[in-house]
This record gives structure tokens, sequence and C-alpha cells, in this order.
């Protein structure tokens, strides 16, 4: 990793040392809001940002996300989190503390196209995007030589659907070396396997180049100019054994007409699989995202 880099890493952890999130969902009721505000008070935190939604009143989930500011916040950790646990259990929460100075860790897999990668690697220098990028790892070499300038390992792993489960014995292995918080397919044209899938449930973060639902699979560009659409897109979302049917993070359009061709599409597109990629780690990295069975809360 580069110094300037590392640098703001390290800036980024101090400023935050104290600072830390809560994500909770559970059944609605009443009275959740002011014991969780109580409880936070009690040891010494002051709320930043609260963000809720219940998905119905009488009877719906309730999901809510914190930020707060704790005094010695490292030492009291493990403390706030059993001390949690009695009111998680009245309420029946599923729940997560997660700590702002433990910056997470990502692995990125990329094929032949690094637009993506590109993207973030650009976000990563300038401190937009908050993360340790671990390792780079690809079943071509097209982006070597963008990664380990800026002192990221590339690993070179060739792939294809005969040799599958012995590449990503490989992958598992090397995101164990690094310990590996999240995983980001920048265009990462293999399909993973349901027992790799399984290993890393909701941090798996996937950019199809259409606005699904339509065009799942291959070639979405080609075939949405084959079907003459007036509207393209890119989505971004958690990766399942259901091919391209993940839960959604985040999409976005634009317009094109008979005159733009599949390769004018593709052009198009790719700045809107940028953003739309970008957005969506962010708010993972920033424990934005609540998963709720085949949908995302995105606060």
């Amino acid at each position: 990793m580069k110094a300037y880099i590392k640098e703001k890493i390290d800036n980024y952890k101090h400023q935050n040392k104290n600072r830390a999130r809560l994500l909770i969902n559970c059944p609605d009721q009443p009275g959740i809001v002011a014991t969780v505000s109580k409880f936070l008070y009690d040891h010494e935190a002051n709320i930043i940002e609260s963000s809720q939604y219940t998905a119905d009143p009488e009877g719906g989930e309730f999901f809510i996300r914190i930020e707060f500011e704790c005094p010695n916040l490292k030492e009291k950790a493990n403390q706030l989190e059993t001390d949690f646990q009695l009111i998680a259990n009245n309420f029946d929460m599923d729940w997560k503390f997660t700590y702002v100075f433990e910056v997470k860790k990502m692995a990125v897999f990329v094929s032949k196209e690094p637009h993506c990668l590109l993207e973030l690697l650009w976000e990563w220098q300038s401190g937009d995007l908050m993360a340790d990028i671990s390792l780079v790892i690809s079943n071509h070499e097209v982006a070597r030589d963008m990664v380990e300038s800026l002192g990221v390992p590339y690993y070179y792993i060739p792939a294809n659907k005969d040799i599958r489960e012995e590449v990503e014995q490989k992958q598992l292995q090397l995101l164990k070396k690094y310990d590996v918080d999240v995983i980001v397919l920048a265009r990462y044209m293999q399909i993973l396997t349901p027992k790799f899938v399984a290993q890393h449930e909701n941090y798996i973060i996937n950019i199809h180049h259409s606005f699904l639902p339509a065009f799942i699979g291959a070639n979405p560009y080609e075939r949405a100019y084959n079907r003459g659409v007036k509207l393209i897109g890119a989505t971004s979302h958690y990766v399942t054994n259901d091919l391209d049917e993940g839960p959604i993070i985040e999409q976005d359009i634009s317009r094109v007409d008979h005159k733009d061709n599949a390769a004018d599409m593709k052009k198009i597109g790719q700045s809107i699989e940028r953003s739309v990629l970008s957005r969506a780690i962010k708010w993972h990295l920033e424990d934005r995202i609540i998963v709720d069975r085949n949908k995302t809360i995105v606060f």
C-alpha cells in the first residue's frame, strides 16, 4: 500500500476511535427506540445519526441504524455488547455493533474489463472509499500494472467452468490469508459456486451491466440493443446462488435511442456501472445496509 494511502487510513482510524454503529432489525413494537437510546445514554454514548423504518407498525419488521460516539470505546466494546444482549433478547432482535476504526478489508475480483476496478482505485486513492483494498484477484493479467503500482497484491488465477472448484480453493485460501471482510466482483465474469457463496453470505457485492431484473446473464447490452430499449442501466447486488437475483443495493439508468448501437450502449453503461458499484460499496462499508430476505433496507 502506498504510504499516502496508508496515512489517510490511519488518520481516519484515529479520528473515529470512539465511533460505532448499531444495526437492528426486529418485530415492531412500542419502546424499541426509547430503550435503545436509554441504553446508549447509560453507557455514556452520544447519538450522532439515527435512521429507522418499519414495514408495518402493526406487527411488521422494524429496522434502525444508529451511529454514536462513546468515550474509550475500544475498552468498552466487549462490555457494551454483553450488556446489550439482554435488550436484544427482550425485543427478539437481530443486531450488530460495528466499530468505525476497524476499517474493512476488501478483495476485488476482476476479469478483462477494468473500468469498475479503476473507479474503485481512484476513489480509494482520494480517500473517498474508506477501505483497505488488501488484494486483487483476476483470471486475466490486464489489470496487474495498474494495481501493483499502488502497492496492492495482484493474484492471477486462470479460471473456467472445468476447474472452478480448484480455482475457488485457491481464492478462499487468499481470502483467509488476508482476513477479508468484503468481496467485490468488479466485472468478474465467472460464476461462483454455492459453496463459495455460502461462506460469504451478504458479503459479496456484484455489479451487473443491466437494470435488473431485465436481461439477466451474459451480453445484456447486445440483447438490449436487439430489443430496442430506450433506457439502459446497471445494478449492484449481493450475490446469491440464484444468478443475478440477489438483494439489490443500488441501480441507475441512462436514456438511449435508435441512433445508439450496442457499442454505444456499452460505453454509456460502463459509466453507470462505475458509479452504481461505488455507491453500493460505500454504503456497505458505512454499515448502511440491512438485508431483509431478498431485499435491502439502505439508510
